[in-house]
């Protein structure tokens, strides 16, 4: 069984296509990250599924059974844009509202339970209007957790966080996930993302272009041999000579090679045509690079 299934699902605004026949499935337990351009149709994608706008055409499946089911609509948890809460009251008072709104025994219990799942315990009695960004953020998550969700959708929940925020928020997540909660995740963080994902689908244009695994993802990643050395703009004209594939890295520091081979091969072939190599290191391209890549090839916008 799935957490998400969705089928030929279409969303037109007017004239224009907000989804052309979206196919996605996110399985049951997985951190999904769901990826791509502002306007490509991941917050139409989302608010489809939370029930917020209606499709045009198209098929989506909770848990198996038809996203309108009212059990399967108290089953999904939501943080999408900003958490709405009352700026001048506390934290704990925000929660107990939105414990209130959902009917839920031993609402003192549920909002220490999700205070405590995000971080929070010791930030209750703060005004949320004095709360960092960050803190928002995690309350945000809290509000959409109370009533144990099998289903989280959060658009966006890293945007804007430093690093210690984004530490505490995978870890956040993936505490989640133990909870037998799936988690469908949008972020143009993908640096981020790709530390806790495991699966992606990326999205152009209202349809899907790939859905795949963590572990597919490391299959289709290709790695490299990076070196520097004193004139990369001549070592790249002998390089080619040899090896079909000679690109700069976005500092234009390093030079890769990503044909098969060995670094000795390379810092040998190079120190025959009197190219010393000054550092070098054998790597792999990561989600974002395999993202750009991917839309390159895709021919651009």
């Amino acid at each position: 069984m799935n957490a998400i299934e969705i089928t030929n699902l279409t969303k037109n605004y007017g004239e224009k296509q907000a989804l052309a026949g979206l196919n996605m499935t996110v399985p049951c337990g997985a951190i999904y990250g769901f990826i791509g351009e502002n306007g490509s149709g991941k917050s139409t994608t989302e608010k489809i599924i939370c029930g917020l706008i209606h499709p045009t055409s198209g098929q989506v499946k909770l848990f198996d059974k038809d996203y309108n089911d009212i059990d399967i609509r108290a089953s999904v948890g939501v943080l999408i844009e900003a958490p709405g809460c009352f700026p001048n009251l506390s934290v704990w008072n925000n929660l107990i509202i939105q414990a209130t709104n959902l009917s839920i025994e031993n609402k003192e219990d549920a909002v220490r339970n999700v205070l405590k799942l995000v971080r929070m315990e010791g930030a209750a009695s703060n005004k949320f209007k004095n709360c960092s960004l960050g803190m928002k953020q995690r309350i945000g998550i809290a509000m959409a957790l109370l009533g144990n969700p099998k289903l989280l959708i959060l658009d966006e929940p890293i945007n804007g966080l430093d690093a210690d925020g984004m530490r505490i928020m995978r870890e956040i997540l993936t505490d989640i996930t133990k909870n037998n909660c799936t988690v469908l995740i949008s972020s143009h963080i993908l640096g981020e993302l790709e530390k806790i994902a495991t699966h992606y689908g990326i999205i152009r244009n209202g349809k899907m272009i790939v859905e795949m695994t963590a572990e597919e993802l490391d299959k289709s990643c290709p790695t490299f041999i990076a070196f520097k050395t004193k004139d990369n703009k001549l070592t790249k004209e002998i390089l080619l000579k040899k090896y079909s594939k000679v690109l700069e890295d976005e500092q234009k520091e390093y030079l890769r090679v990503y044909d098969t081979s060995t670094p000795e091969d390379i810092v040998l072939y190079l120190y025959k045509n009197n190219i010393i190599v000054s550092e070098l290191l054998t790597d792999k391209i990561g989600l974002e690079e395999y993202y750009i890549n991917l839309m390159q090839n895709k021919g651009g916008k």
